[in-house]
């Protein structure tokens, strides 16, 4: 049900996204979008949203990535010290696989290396550069769903029904919570709404492939969703950060089945590829969201600098690296997926707001895409938005409006008196009289 509910949500919102793509003949984000169309400080807060929102959604894929790593290990016999392979901070404890405690609930000396490891490892290849092919994402897209494919099909023979009752332990409430836990999970979804310009007939296709999407991937999730939940109790998935393979391996050692000791193998492969490209990605558009702050003069210069010889902005991504890679070794998967929702949501809110407003002050701009219905989907898409905020922890609230007031501050005090667009600047770029 919080898998059908998050999709109906980034439908409306991805309409939003394509309208506002569709006006601005230039490729780039949400803030190079509010930017051109809303003003500075509006772009400020986008562009400091997404640094939010790049940077915790990709810690929090380092330490799945490292539970999957961890896990791999395992399959091959080998098991590190547990200290160098968990997150300092487990607000739920640690619980080995036969249920005994590894760490009660708190802070423990310790430092998730794997996660650190990998995030560092990608950093130098984003500095010396990289192009993604149309086969090479093909390649991996057909792995990922291969491994999905596989642990729906070998799993669905072990499910348990009985695992179904209570359908919905926590009721709507329950229901709003799940939504607003796993939104993160689909972001990236508009990546399709930035093609406006690219499309032969974008008010036909854009609603194809955006819809196209949210259905496909929502199908997979459930699917995997239905037999997860299935083959093992749902509470015993709470603060895992690799549920699949680890319910798998649950499974094997109970059965002593080599099916499932080898689908837990091929499982783990399609998940390490996923996370990689996902990981590949959000660094990527991470440096480049700075670089666009830096370049527009509400950043540091540095954040802009180009490497002389792989001619990427080097800095930007090194600094990108070290910021998702040091609290990925620290902290939990859940603390980080919160922050992540909340940040990304904002994002949201913000993007279909700016949709009513330009619907209104610039009514005759050309648009390459309109959502259909009026005003009815930047409308739904903000209240739906607000609704699952509503129901992340009031902790992360917290945290986020002191990332927002931080924001600000940094922008009254540094950005505002040194962008493009300052007094001083537009005074000293004015034709002398």
């Amino acid at each position: 049900m919080s898998l059908v509910l998050v999709a109906i949500v980034c439908g409306f919102t991805a309409l939003c996204y394509a309208e506002l793509a569709s006006m601005i003949p230039i490729a780039g984000s949400a803030y190079t979008y509010t930017y051109a169309t809303m003003g500075e400080l509006i772009a400020w807060i986008i562009g400091w949203d997404l640094i939010l929102e790049y940077a915790v959604s990709n810690m929090a894929v380092s330490v799945g990535f490292a539970a999957h790593i961890v896990d791999m290990f395992d399959w091959f016999g080998w098991h590190p010290n547990l200290r160098w392979i968990t997150p300092a901070y487990l607000p739920g404890g640690l619980a080995g696989v036969s249920g005994n405690v590894l760490y009660t609930p708190g802070w423990h000396f310790g430092f998730n290396f794997p996660a650190f490891l990998i995030v560092m490892l990608l950093t130098v290849v984003l500095v010396r550069g990289i192009r993604e092919s149309a086969e090479t994402n093909n390649v991996m897209v057909i792995l990922k769903i291969s491994a999905i494919l596989a642990f729906v099909f070998v799993g669905m023979r072990y499910i348990h029904p009985a695992n179904y009752h209570p359908f919905v332990p926590e009721g709507w409430s329950g229901v709003l919570t799940g939504g607003s836990i796993i939104f993160f999970t689909y972001i990236g979804f508009d990546s399709v709404s930035t093609a406006a310009e690219e499309a032969r007939n974008p008010q036909r296709d854009l609603p194809i492939g955006i819809i196209a999407t949210l259905i496909v991937c929502t199908l997979l999730y459930i699917s995997v969703a239905v037999v997860l939940t299935g083959i093992v109790p749902w509470q015993s998935l709470i603060d895992d950060a690799a549920p699949v393979v680890n319910s798998l391996k649950k499974l094997s050692l109970l059965t002593h089945s080599q099916t499932l000791r080898w689908t837990r193998l091929a499982v783990l492969f399609g998940a390490m590829m996923g996370m990689i490209s996902s990981l590949l990605v959000f660094q990527l558009g991470q440096a480049r969201v700075w670089f666009s702050m830096s370049r527009d003069g509400l950043l540091p210069k540095l954040f802009s600098r180009v490497h002389p010889r792989f001619r990427t902005p080097s800095t930007a991504t090194w600094i990108a690296g070290f910021l998702v890679g040091i609290p990925g070794g620290i902290l939990d998967i859940g603390t980080l997926a919160d922050l992540s929702n909340i940040g990304t949501l904002f994002a949201f809110v913000l993007v279909s707001i700016g949709v009513i407003i330009l619907r209104y002050k610039q009514p005759e701009r050309r648009r390459g895409f309109r959502a259909p219905g009026g005003i009815a989907a930047p409308v739904l898409s903000v209240m739906f938005c607000v609704l699952l905020m509503a129901g992340l922890p009031i902790l992360t609230w917290l945290r986020f409006f002191l990332w927002l007031v931080i924001g600000l501050t940094v922008y009254m005090l540094y950005s505002r008196h040194r962008s493009e667009f300052s007094p001083q600047n537009a005074q000293q770029a004015s034709p002398k009289r």
